[in-house]
């Protein structure tokens, strides 16, 4: 049947806009509506003195998912009067760049130009808006949710106000919550769901500070709720169980938050805090991590930071290594977790890794410097009769296997570069070297 001739309107065969999601409904439409970045909004703070002085500096929000960057950027375009242009970095490029610049020039308002995921434009993109962002053409925003000085080309940096975004706390996250159960034009406050206070305090937790996760477990609860009796829908905690999937640990292998774990990891071990290093641990599997990469900083933090006054921490560490690659997950977790709590309990040394760093610095420093006639191996004739080898001592005639002799360049005769502490098995490697070098062994 021809829909036309019947004069049937598009809204009643289905043709109309889907309503958008409960997180960009309640997207705030002012300062007053906007909750959370107290410490750059509050009374006296940066964003609070831009706003009145009406006048943008070209910024870049850097912060995690779900803290306000959009929503920020569109308020302070909207506050200082400004046309507002929104690209995403991940499908635009150097031709939608010129046309906002060419737009940019003939309208009246400034122009704001908002670009989300600033961090994934190349360096030829980031240089095509050096010039317009210096001469004011166009008041760049960029939000990112990686460091800026990692992933911004240093002009542009430059030229640009960095502000870091916090996560929401879990009391703002649950302002918004009942702001949406409230609302009856964006929200739910017509339809008046009933919802147990637990369950708001539980979303607000899970959400680990992003909003829109908040909000997107909330409208999913309300809107797979069946109507009770009194046509009511009433939400549990077992209702949020029920859809509460495993949630999913911010990670991302190739930024910085993954440098942040690892980081912290490494630390616990180095500071002998077997239970922080057991929780970094888990963190870096949950999120998905590579086990080999967690393997790598156990090992490294075994000759690192343990070094000779444990030295069994680094075959403990290896063996680690083998037995994930022959067992494979889950089980090979426990090897790693194993290896992880016994270099955190091992006594700790930097003195191997200290005397590398400063026969390094000699090396650089002084060059090629040449090996001593005695210490050269003769394997010709011609060697022989030109002193290599002559003068060299075979430690194992004497009694002992120690004699004293240089094994130094004479420019670097009695240095020391291996000082060892007097923390674990080092205390008797400390203890032979004194007997072996009593008057040239500086060991402080």
């Amino acid at each position: 049947m021809d829909a036309k001739k019947k004069g049937t309107k598009p809204r009643e065969l289905g043709l109309f806009a889907p309503r958008p999601p409960l997180a960009e409904r309640l997207r705030p439409r002012n300062f007053s509506e906007f909750v959370g970045q107290e410490h750059l909004l509050g009374p006296g703070k940066f964003l609070a003195r831009v706003l009145k002085q009406k006048k943008l500096p070209s910024l870049i929000l850097w912060g995690p998912p779900g803290c306000g960057k959009t929503t920020l950027a569109r308020l302070l375009a909207q506050e200082v009067g400004a046309r507002l242009v929104t690209l995403s970095a991940v499908d635009s490029g150097v031709k939608e760049l010129r046309a906002v610049v060419e737009e940019a020039r003939k309208a009246a308002a400034g122009t704001v130009l908002f670009i989300d995921e600033i961090h994934r434009f190349n360096r030829a993109q980031q240089d095509f808006l050096l010039p317009y962002v210096e001469d004011g053409t166009v008041t760049l925003i960029g939000a990112t949710t990686e460091n800026p000085s990692f992933s911004v080309i240093a002009p542009l940096l430059s030229r640009c106000k960095v502000l870091v975004l916090k996560p929401l706390s879990a009391g703002e996250i649950r302002r918004l919550l009942e702001r949406a159960l409230e609302d009856p034009e964006r929200g739910y406050g017509r339809d008046k769901p009933e919802v147990e206070p637990e369950v708001l305090d539980l979303l607000a937790g899970t959400a680990e500070g992003d909003a829109r996760v908040a909000l997107n477990l909330l409208e999913t609860l309300v809107e797979s709720a069946s109507a009770e009796a009194d046509g009511r829908r009433r939400i549990t905690r077992k209702e949020l169980e029920d859809i509460l999937t495993e949630r999913v640990l911010r990670h991302d292998r190739a930024g910085e938050e993954h440098y942040n774990l690892l980081s912290a990891f490494h630390k616990s071990l180095r500071g002998s805090d077997p239970d922080a290093a057991l929780y970094w641990l888990v963190r870096l599997l949950e999120a998905g991590e590579d086990p080999r990469v967690i393997l790598r900083r156990i090992i490294a933090a075994a000759s690192e930071d343990v070094g000779n006054a444990d030295p069994m921490a680094l075959l403990v560490a290896v063996a680690a290594k083998e037995a994930y690659e022959f067992l494979g997950l889950p089980e090979g977790e426990l090897a790693l977790a194993q290896a992880a709590v016994y270099v955190a309990c091992a006594p700790k040394s930097n003195a191997v890794y200290k005397g590398l760093k400063a026969a390094r610095e000699d090396v650089r420093r002084h060059g090629a410097l040449p090996v001593p006639m005695h210490l050269r191996n003769p394997v010709t004739a011609l060697m022989r009769a030109l002193g290599y080898g002559r003068g060299y001592k075979y430690a194992h005639d004497y009694p002992g296997g120690f004699v004293k002799q240089d094994y130094l360049p004479e420019e670097l005769k009695n240095r020391r570069y291996y000082h060892p502490t007097n923390h674990g098995f080092e205390k008797t490697i400390q203890q032979r070297l004194l007997k072996w070098w009593p008057k040239n062994r500086d060991i402080s």
